[in-house]
C-alpha cells in the first residue's frame, strides 16, 4: 500500500485551489456576457412569437369571423335533501 507525502497532498491542494479561482474570475469575466447574450436569445424568442400572434389575430379579422357566440349550460338548482341528520355534540370534561 502506498503512502501519500505531503509534496504530493500540497500539490493537489493547490491545483484544486487554482481551478476553483480560476473558474470564479472567469465566471466574473464572462458572466455579464453570458447573460446579456441568453437575455438577447429571450428577447428575440418573445418578439417572434408575438409577430406570429399578431399576424393570426390580423389574418382572422379580415377573414370576417367577427361573430362570436357563448354557449352556456343552464342554470340547475341543486336541491340536496339527502344530506344528513344534524347532531350536536357537546365536550365532556
Amino acid at each position: 500500500m502506498q503512502e501519500a507525502s505531503f509534496l504530493g497532498v500540497l500539490k493537489v491542494i493547490l491545483i484544486l485551489l487554482l481551478i476553483y479561482y480560476g473558474l470564479k474570475i472567469l465566471t466574473r469575466l464572462f458572466g455579464p456576457l453570458l447573460l446579456r447574450y441568453v437575455t438577447k436569445k429571450a428577447g428575440e424568442r418573445f418578439q417572434q412569437q408575438f409577430q406570429q400572434q399578431f399576424q393570426q389575430y390580423n389574418q382572422s379579422q379580415s377573414s370576417g369571423d367577427n361573430d362570436v357566440t357563448i354557449d352556456k349550460k343552464p342554470k340547475q338548482k341543486s336541491t340536496n335533501k339527502d344530506v344528513g341528520e344534524y347532531i350536536d355534540f357537546e365536550e365532556i370534561d
